[in-house]
């Protein structure tokens, strides 16, 4: 069952046209990542679904709905939540600010705890420095804030781009096994990641993205064995 649909979605930025009408879907319960060299357009394409840049053309629907023209705060309330790249984090609030900020369309104040308690047992280490200020901590320590914000939400697809940016391997590792345990949990993945490699290793599906169109689709283990996935993004 299709939880997010892309039809021939277009963005413009100018007059350069940064996405030439692509179409894919996410499954849900699936992990789908976006892979593609840098200017590619995966994260024009996050920001387009998520409402963060207008679509120039094509339809994006969640759940069957047109959310098109949705702007980005109103696709929080129905379910989606968006983990930038680079973490974004408010450095000068502390972690526990960071995640109630997460909850901030949720009105069950103790519905909101019950979550902030289970995000603490997901990432202890946010419990252990929740009175931190949030650009304190060190790489992966924000983008585990970053993953736990987005899940205050209560999301039930979470778009995630360059999760791994910039991080030790140790928590290049951390991280991919936390997306994996948010999937088991029940939460739909949509993924941008440079790291193809690893990206293409937890998927379900992937799409390559190439200068503003999809170029090759399918099951992400044998898009691993693709000999021209190969060359281009899992070389050594």
């Amino acid at each position: 069952m299709a939880m997010l649909e892309i039809e021939n979605l277009e963005v413009y930025y100018g007059v350069i046209r940064a996405l030439k009408g692509i179409s894919f879907q996410v499954d849900e319960g699936d992990i789908v990542a976006l892979i593609g060299a840098n200017g590619a357009g995966k994260t024009t394409t996050l920001h387009a679904i998520t409402g963060l840049i207008p679509a120039s053309g094509g339809t994006i629907r969640f759940d069957g709905r047109d959310i098109t023209k949705v702007p980005g705060y109103r696709t929080v309330a129905m379910g989606m939540a968006h983990v930038p790249e680079g973490r974004r984090v408010f450095s000068q609030l502390s972690v526990l600010e960071n995640l109630r900020l997460g909850a901030y369309t949720r009105k069950d104040k103790a519905e909101v705890e019950t979550t902030l308690g289970k995000i603490y047992e997901r990432f202890p280490r946010l419990e252990e420095r929740k009175n931190q200020l949030a650009g304190t901590l060190s790489g992966g320590e924000q983008q585990m804030l970053a993953m736990g914000r987005a899940l205050m939400s209560h999301p039930r697809l979470i778009v995630m781009d360059e999760p791994s940016m910039g991080l030790s391997p140790i928590y290049v590792n951390e991280i991919f096994d936390i997306i994996q345990e948010i999937n088991k949990g029940g939460t739909t993945v949509l993924l941008v990641e440079q790291n193809a490699k690893k990206a293409l290793s937890i998927a379900d599906k992937a799409y390559v993205l190439e200068t503003g169109n999809i170029v090759l689709s399918g099951d992400a283990k044998e898009l691993m064995n693709n000999d021209q996935v190969k060359k281009a993004y899992l070389s050594e």
